[in-house]
């Protein structure tokens, strides 16, 4: 039987739930100063039951961003150093022989977490770096032949330098089709990078942050990210875009079934961070980039993790006419 689909969201229901994003928004930004789009998007990712890519050069606020969105939320988190010798088992864990019960005890790895934080993860080989596809994918693992299911809410947030390749394994399109949002963090501008200055003055500020929502309310948000309102001429409107990748000249690998799925969650999850309870077509061009560029494979001779998907994907929306 098809379940029924729950009733879209009331605007009676949104001050607390708008409260709740707030509360975690502020809580972050007291740790990560002038990306308040940045964050904004790491609660979109967050809240539509994806996973976010941070990429940019080292130093400027990657696995800070992380650490700030982890210690918000009343729930453990693991933080996964990815390097070269990195194995699988590492990451997801194994099974021991256990002499006294002459059985074998499983040993959850790292990602057993609600909140993962995997650091560099381009250094990490192929082997390892697949390992995640599955857990990211189906939020569970397949070990020693059985299924084993992750913790709810399961959010992975990666961060990786697309500047330095020594010793680095890009990942591969698969991988980056699991991420829902991939973000800069870019410099801070001199009055922002003043700031920071002084708010390290007493050590970090991330150290003192305290969580301040829980795993339920967490969940509560995601559910209700769900019953945002959609119109039919906003879904056409986000098809467009999604078949105008797969027809470009300069594209040769389109946005995929999967990316147009994350992209209408991603919307729903944007108005809600937003305060609203159904979304508009400025949802839809403020996500394009970070949701789509990533999952670009373009003929030009630049990567499609540069900068050419992304100007790409911005031509479209320039092309396309947008829906009132």
């Amino acid at each position: 039987m098809t379940p029924t689909p729950e009733p879209a969201l009331a605007e009676s229901d949104l001050p607390p739930l708008v409260a709740l994003v707030g509360r975690l928004r502020d809580n972050v930004g007291r740790a990560l100063f002038g990306k308040e789009r940045i964050v904004e998007l790491a609660l979109v990712g967050l809240l539509a039951e994806g996973h976010l890519l941070i990429e940019d050069v080292p130093g400027v606020g990657k696995t800070l961003l992380a650490r700030a969105l982890a210690r918000s939320l009343a729930c453990p988190f693991n933080r996964i150093q990815f390097t070269p010798d990195l194995l699988p088992s590492d990451v997801l864990g194994t099974s021991i022989y256990n002499q006294g019960t002459g059985e074998f005890v499983f040993q959850p790895g790292p990602l057993f977490a609600p909140i993962v934080v995997a650091d560099e993860i381009n250094r990490a080989t192929p082997r390892t770096q697949s390992a995640l596809l599955e857990a990211m994918s189906d939020r569970h693992v397949s070990i020693d032949g059985r299924t084993r299911p992750l913790p709810a809410p399961f959010f992975v947030l990666a961060t990786q330098n697309p500047y330095e390749f020594e010793g680095t394994f890009p990942l591969p399109e698969s991988q980056l089709d699991r991420f829902l949002i991939r973000v800069h963090m870019g410099y801070p501008d001199r009055a922002t990078e003043k700031r920071i200055l002084g708010g390290h003055r007493q050590g970090e500020p991330v150290d003192s942050l305290q969580a301040v929502i829980g795993v339920e309310e967490v969940q509560r948000l995601q559910r209700a990210v769900r019953r945002v309102r959609v119109d039919e001429a906003l879904v056409d409107y986000l098809l467009d875009l999604i078949h105008a990748t797969r027809g470009h000249a300069e594209i040769a690998l389109g946005a995929s079934t999967r990316a147009t799925l994350a992209f209408y969650r991603a919307a729903q999850s944007y108005a809600l961070v937003q305060g609203r309870s159904y979304a508009v077509p400025d949802d839809v061009k403020q996500l394009a980039v970070p949701v789509l560029a990533h999952r670009l494979l373009t003929r030009t001779a630049r990567s499609s993790r540069g900068g050419s998907a992304e100007d790409l994907v911005r031509e479209l929306l320039d092309q396309r006419r947008v829906p009132t």
